[in-house]
């Protein structure tokens, strides 16, 4: 499960990151990625941009679960 959080963590990082540069300098870093111009996306784009979206509802949906796994205090149930 802890490889599951780690990968769903760097997701939402890269879309944070995504926007930021979107709002900042009008960067798209993953049309970038794949080849693309800056708003135009295809079927690569559109995984990841899904991926992201799939990986903010999963840390959301488990945020006790993550807290509980990555707690170095076994006694931990957090509210």
């Amino acid at each position: 499960m802890k490889k599951l959080d780690i990968l769903a963590a760097t997701l939402v990082i890269v879309g944070g990151l995504n926007w930021g540069l979107v709002s900042i300098a009008e960067f798209d870093l993953v049309a970038a990625l794949v080849g693309l111009e800056f708003g135009e996306t295809n079927f690569a784009s559109r995984i990841v941009y899904g991926l992201v979206g799939i990986s903010a509802v999963y840390q959301v949906a488990q945020q006790q679960g993550i807290r509980r796994r990555w707690s170095r205090d076994p006694q931990i149930t957090t509210a």
